[in-house]
């Protein structure tokens, strides 16, 4: 199957994809891919929406109650943290 095909019809690596992103900035052909299956899949679109929505929710629930509880984790633990999310997302 040529890369093209590949991309449009695979919903799992274009969800993966509208995941990464919201961590961390794709690749030039990671974002090409992922505009070209979003232009075809009404799903997937769908997903990306639903997903931005509930990533932006998530975010403020965490800002809240970092303020309400004035709670703050440690720098090496976010370090550490960010190093296991970005060794997850390039497996």
């Amino acid at each position: 199957m040529s890369p093209l095909k590949h991309i449009i019809y695979n919903c799992k690596q274009a969800t993966l994809l509208i995941e990464k992103r919201q961590f961390k900035k794709l690749s030039f052909r990671e974002f090409v891919e992922l505009r070209i299956h979003l232009a075809g899949c009404s799903v997937c679109t769908l997903y990306n929406k639903q997903s931005q929505v509930i990533h932006k929710m998530v975010q403020q629930l965490f800002h809240d109650s970092m303020q309400a509880t004035g709670v703050h984790l440690d720098t090496g633990f976010k370090q550490e943290l960010q190093i296991r999310i970005e060794e997850e997302l390039n497996k």
